[in-house]
């Protein structure tokens, strides 16, 4: 089957497009699943590039956000029906893994996995839209409802909003009747954003947007700030943090080792919440909102496997706006 892999690490150049890796079989309590798409998230680049402490096995396959159908059962497996249109809940390999890191991921032609982990999709909601959620909008629901309980009513600071992940919770938290200041390093997004919802929009990089936030909020600071892009912007998110303000933390973009003033924690009474990703349930609760027609998953471009080497460079380089699906198959 075709398939895109690395077999070493680096950058987009040592993806590779086969057309004879192993078709695989499901095993007992698995189905097959033939993908029709596929999300790509921070995690594919993480793992092509090799992360110090957390080894994978090449040649390695990632992308864990898969969309297609059932193509066949393992033993002890009656449901879903070949032929189901489904989209995978990426939660395998234990509480810090996930399908395509470090387990073989989905961009590929075919993929086996546990049955327990497929979802149908409801009628309406589209292959591509269905892979833009479950790690983006998965891990943003979770944030916003679980985690962060956002209210209607407070102030939500999204550092890094024009992603995935950003995207998705500026749309959520404006759902829940939250005033959203969205932070982007491009000028050029700023407008996106705000007609994604959010009431300001910040171009900043590094601790620039503390001051403008504490401007925006009348000097009190945001009840809410999302960050996980890490150690370039923490010290301007503690800042600009209200009173008994609530920082939630998914992941580190630009790095894991981060500076905190302490005197804000205490002086503030500051919770920080970190947020491991996605549930099964809250995969569910974004697929009913598209269905609904009350969620829009943001897709920047839907590239064809073979092109998917560009779409990563423009990843990287931070001019998307949203999710890139990686096209498999018209099934």
């Amino acid at each position: 089957m075709k398939a895109l892999a690395f077999w070493e690490h680096g950058g987009p150049d040592v993806l590779r497009l086969v057309d004879d890796w192993p078709e695989p079989r499901a095993s007992a309590g698995e189905v097959l699943v033939q993908v029709a798409t596929c999300g790509l998230n921070q995690a594919d680049v993480f793992s092509r590039r090799g992360m110090p402490g957390m080894p994978i096995k090449l040649p390695h396959i990632s992308g864990a956000d898969v969309a297609g159908r059932v193509a066949a059962l393992g033993d002890r497996v009656v449901e879903p029906a070949v032929g189901t249109r489904v989209v995978v809940d990426p939660r395998i390999g234990g509480a810090a893994g996930s399908l395509g890191y470090p387990s073989q991921g989905g961009l590929c032609e075919f993929i086996a996995l546990p049955a327990a982990n497929v979802i149908p999709i409801p009628d309406g909601v589209s292959f591509s839209e269905a892979s833009a959620l479950p790690v983006a909008y998965g891990t943003a629901h979770k944030m916003v409802y679980s985690r962060g309980k956002i209210e209607a009513g407070e102030s939500v600071v999204v550092l890094g909003a024009s992603g995935g992940v950003g995207t998705a919770c500026v749309q959520l938290a404006k759902q829940v009747g939250a005033s959203v200041i969205a932070i982007s390093g491009s000028p050029s997004k700023l407008e996106l954003l705000r007609k994604l919802g959010a009431d300001e929009a910040i171009c900043a990089t590094g601790t620039e947007f503390a001051r403008e936030v504490w401007d925006l909020t009348g000097r009190r600071g945001a009840d809410v700030v999302i960050d996980f892009t890490g150690a370039t912007s923490w010290a301007g998110t503690i800042r600009c943090a209200a009173k008994n303000g609530r920082i939630l933390v998914c992941g580190a973009t630009s790095g894991y080792e981060a500076e905190t003033d302490l005197r804000f924690l205490w002086t503030r009474e500051l919770n920080i919440l970190g947020c491991s990703g996605w549930t099964r349930a809250g995969i569910v609760s974004v697929l009913n909102l598209v269905e609904r027609g009350e969620l829009v998953p943001v897709i920047d471009r839907v590239v064809p496997l073979a092109d998917l080497a560009d779409a990563y460079v423009a990843m990287e380089n931070r001019q998307i706006f949203g999710k890139v699906i990686a096209k498999v198959a018209d099934i």
